[in-house]
């Protein structure tokens, strides 16, 4: 298996349980997406059934939903696939990815299930979050806590995975937050390549005052309607570089360091009143978000707002 980056001491004080027998039945790994929950649920599961091999066994048993939430449906599927019995060895593992998805009436059905499984299994819950989760289930489980790696940790995953020219590095060291999966998204995801270069369009227009075409990129935005957030974060990395190369004319602290001309040029453009704008309209579209107003119009008021700055 890939060497995994970090998280060291969660990882051997496992692996010392399993050797010395005293393992417990139900744990929980829990992250922010992207800090990678599903490569150590992996290693536990691998380890639990004594295989060195990374290969999809078919006792280690992956349940991931793609809806919005987990119901009592697909946690009942859960429960018969724990009764029965491991197909190769005498040890089956199941995983149960994006846990906190599940609804209260579903972790009240798997309650018994964590609680009491038939020996030999073992039950793996991944979650982003531990509010999410009952206290009843919290307390059944082997909680794992994986919180963001230091830049020392960060550097060695970004040169693993290929990547060493250093503006690239930065880059992805800055937007990744101390989150491996988001800083490998930002040098292997073209789509945010082409959002990122997006956003430097919209404010080459902003700085021509150009109403009808800045009014464009509500349509522009509108494939990245899934990534809301993402969108809003980015635009406003991009602000905030812009306003520190203002004052300091220094790369040093820049997240899209590898868009310096771009930054450079734009901070000679836009005015500290136009871009303290920009981010209040920024705000303004994150709460419309959370109030349910829809995609396109909480877009549309803030790219109008971003003309009116």
């Amino acid at each position: 298996m890939k060497e995994f980056i970090g998280f060291e001491n969660i990882i051997n004080g496992f692996m010392k349980r399993v050797d010395n027998n005293t393992l417990s039945h139900a744990h929980l790994i829990v992250g922010p997406d992207g800090i990678g929950k599903s490569l150590i649920a992996k290693k536990f599961a691998l380890k639990i059934l004594g295989k060195n091999d990374d290969y999809n066994y078919v006792d280690i048993i992956n349940y991931k939903s793609d809806k919005a939430s987990f119901g009592v449906d697909e946690v009942r599927k859960i429960i018969e696939e724990v009764s029965k019995k491991p197909y190769e060895g005498d040890k089956k593992v199941i995983i149960v990815h994006q846990g906190n998805k599940l609804t209260v009436q579903a972790q009240n059905a798997m309650l018994k299930t964590i609680e009491e499984p038939p020996k030999g299994v073992y039950i793996v819950l991944l979650s982003e979050s531990l509010e999410l989760l009952l206290d009843t289930i919290k307390s059944r489980c082997q909680i794992y806590k994986l919180t963001p790696l230091d830049k020392d940790y960060m550097i060695r995953y970004i040169k693993s995975i290929g990547e060493n020219d250093e503006d690239k590095v930065l880059t992805a060291i800055a937007y990744g937050e101390g989150i491996p999966g988001r800083a490998e998204k930002i040098l292997k995801d073209n789509e945010l390549e082409k959002l990122r270069n997006l956003i430097i369009e919209l404010f080459n227009e902003i700085n021509k005052n150009n109403d009808n075409a800045v009014l464009e990129y509500e349509t522009k935005f509108n494939k990245f309607k899934n990534e809301k957030y993402e969108l809003l974060n980015l635009i406003a990395s991009f602000i905030r570089d812009i306003i520190v190369y203002k004052e300091l004319r220094d790369k040093n602290n820049i997240i899209n360091v590898d868009k310096i001309d771009d930054v450079g040029r734009l901070s000679s453009a836009l005015s500290y009143n136009r871009l303290n704008s920009m981010l209040r309209n920024i705000e303004k579209a994150r709460n419309n978000f959370e109030n349910n107003i829809s995609y396109s119009m909480a877009i549309s008021i803030m790219l109008i707002g971003f003309l009116e700055g």
